[in-house]
């Protein structure tokens, strides 16, 4: 049974930082991408950042480019997500989810690339 369980979220002010991470249980974690989305209250879950299975490819929404970083740890069967220089329009509550096996896709960016999901972990940015 494939389980990824989020943790790293918090409050922090404006400008602020915070590392996510997501830890991988129940299959290969070096054979599928892994991917960060985030859902704010009212609306819809967007994605934010994906890694290929090897870590050589990264993919960002537009909004956190240069802001954001992904990374896995393969040792660990984690994958990363720093994230710098926040503002409130990051609140929201972020999940980490796992490719479908064998899924081979340039950006990993839609949701029904995924079929594993974490529980989300909050990240609350204030002014």
């Amino acid at each position: 049974q494939v389980q990824l369980i989020e943790s790293g979220g918090g409050s922090v002010q404006s400008g602020g930082s915070l590392r996510l991470s997501c830890a991988a249980s129940g299959r290969p974690f070096n054979s599928y991408a892994m991917g960060w989305f985030r859902q704010a209250p009212g609306k819809e879950r967007e994605f934010v950042a994906s890694i290929t299975w090897n870590g050589g490819d990264t993919y960002y929404a537009d909004f956190v480019k240069g802001r954001f970083a992904i990374s896995r740890d393969s040792a660990a069967n984690t994958v990363y997500l720093q994230m710098n220089r926040l503002t409130p329009d990051d609140t929201a509550v972020y999940y980490c989810a796992q490719s479908r096996p064998a899924w081979r896709s340039p950006f990993y960016s839609r949701k029904d690339e995924y079929d594993a999901w974490g529980q989300g972990t909050q990240v609350t940015v204030s002014s």
